[in-house]
């Protein structure tokens, strides 16, 4: 029997997971799916838990279930690619014959002193859950202090302020305007949502340092009763450390067919890969649904195809609270309660498709 090997059950991971199951895989294939908690997560809510506005159960999805489908739940601490084998703490390694790397990504501190040690994340559903007890305790008119006003920044923020009118929020940007990915269009309108509620936006900072509960700009300080990192992200650390060529972000280099230019067995999705697109779960999903092709004719004995077709994205689509939105759909720029409410609705389809 030849062993896939899924590590994280990310979009990437669980889009291969529905794409082969249960009535592609073939009988001589067997599929192990290696994470940190049991069930697949909608990463992209991880801003509305962290701000009290969802429960844990809503970004659940159960993984699928096949009697050919392992799914063991572990911390992967290294990849033995030589022997093929994944090094899981306090478990029997797990060897495969074709992998597949989706393990995430984790915040980046460009060098900031203190950045690790005093603030906190909604890069995964643990560190999620720990900001929301954080900023849930806060006492009425604690502050705030979000740094990097990408679109998790962003959509942190904006539910957050709904969630707690109480607490003085401060949003630090490098830019001169927010959301410096989007057209300026919608980032004023973005930067204008947000004096209407109150959310004080600092553009032009310049974090130089920070301490417990205190943040320096521009070596001003800034004292604050939490402090929340979404200025960044990096390829995982497992993924940082293998001896394999990358990008400044620490993610892999690969070849059209998604796999390391040395070695047509290991696969990378996600995060974890070096594309020419912002990581996004449409992106990880379009990698995923490659991969299976190649796979699929590797196993009836069959060459990959030559290339395939650039990955189309959709558009992306941002939310300002509950009522309000922003984004870009067919590279036209979409604001209001239509962007709002197109976000739940697309939210509400993948719950349903793959729960």
């Amino acid at each position: 029997m030849k062993n896939l090997v899924i590590l994280g059950g990310g979009y990437g991971g669980m889009k291969i997971l529905n794409e082969l199951l249960p009535h592609h895989l073939p009988e001589d294939v067997t599929i192990t799916l290696i994470d940190r908690v049991p069930y697949h997560c909608l990463k992209t809510e991880y801003y509305a838990l962290a701000a009290g506005t969802i429960s844990d159960k809503e970004i659940r999805v159960a993984f699928p279930e096949h009697p050919r489908l392992e799914v063991k739940y572990g911390e992967v601490t290294g990849i033995d690619a030589k022997n093929q084998k994944i090094i899981i703490k306090d478990a029997e390694p797990v060897a495969y014959n074709d992998l597949v790397i989706g393990l995430g990504c984790e915040d980046k501190y460009h060098g900031v002193p203190g950045a690790d040690q005093f603030t906190y994340s909604i890069q995964s559903i643990d560190k999620s859950r720990l900001t929301y007890s954080i900023l849930n305790n806060l006492g009425p008119g604690s502050v705030v202090g979000i740094v990097g006003a990408g679109l998790s920044g962003v959509e942190l923020a904006s539910e957050l302020s709904e969630s707690r009118e109480d607490l003085n929020i401060k949003l630090f940007d490098r830019g001169k305007h927010i959301l410096s990915s989007f057209p300026e269009r919608l980032s004023k309108y973005v930067e204008n949502w947000f004096i209407r509620n109150n959310v004080e936006i600092i553009n032009g900072s310049n974090i130089t340092k920070v301490e417990e509960n205190r943040i320096y700009n521009h070596d001003e300080a800034i004292d604050c009763d939490v402090i929340v990192w979404t200025a960044g992200i990096q390829a995982n650390q497992i993924v940082r450390n293998m001896d394999e060529e990358k990008d400044q972000l620490g993610r892999l280099i690969i070849t059209p067919l998604h796999h390391l230019p040395y070695d047509e067995h290991v696969f990378i999705v996600g995060d974890c890969a070096s594309l020419p697109h912002a990581p996004s779960a449409q992106l990880a999903e379009g990698q995923a649904e490659q991969i299976v092709e190649v796979l699929k004719r590797r196993w009836k004995g069959e060459e990959p195809p030559a290339s395939f077709p650039q990955i189309k994205l959709k558009g992306i689509l941002g939310s300002l609270g509950k009522k309000h939105g922003f984004g870009m759909m067919a590279d036209r720029p979409i604001t209001g309660r239509v962007a709002r409410l197109l976000k739940s609705g697309i939210l509400w389809m993948y719950k349903f498709h793959n729960g």
